[in-house]
């Protein structure tokens, strides 16, 4: 029987990080393509008490943040073991490249959002998909 190897959990939680931080970052570049900006927050000019944008927005990069964390430290757990076949590496690699470049794609093109707001936004999607993903990580390997 083939002896299992494993990651060091240290290396598992950071890969999980970073992939729930850029997927967090990806879905907050393409959300504020289409009018999901937590830029909404720091707004003056409306009179709603939160614009549902912003707070579709924050569920939305908050969500995907832990599922990006948990999902990859899954998959980086079970990998190690080689129970992930070959297609579905395959998958998830182009997946993950698609999002990014359209990620990529709406990042390069004139920003909706004001300067100040737009940074303000980023930062706070950034600070989320962080801790989110933090948690995800987390609880994955709680699990495992």
């Amino acid at each position: 029987m083939p002896e299992t190897t494993s990651f060091p959990r240290h290396l598992i939680l950071g890969g999980a990080m970073i992939t729930g931080v850029l997927l967090a970052l990806a879905v907050h570049m393409l959300g504020a393509r289409y009018g999901l900006d937590l830029g909404g927050l720091w707004r003056s000019d409306t009179h709603d008490f939160m614009p549902a944008g912003a707070a579709i927005a924050w569920w939305l990069i908050a969500s995907v943040g832990f599922s990006g964390g948990y999902f990859t430290a899954n998959l980086m757990d079970s990998a190690v073991s080689g129970q992930i076949p070959q297609r579905m590496r395959q998958f998830l690699i182009v997946v993950g490249v698609l999002i990014l470049a359209g990620a990529g794609q709406s990042a390069s093109a004139p920003s909706p959002i004001p300067t100040v707001s737009g940074v303000l936004a980023g930062i706070a999607a950034l600070c989320l998909g962080a801790v989110m993903a933090f948690c995800g990580a987390y609880f994955a390997l709680r699990k495992a």
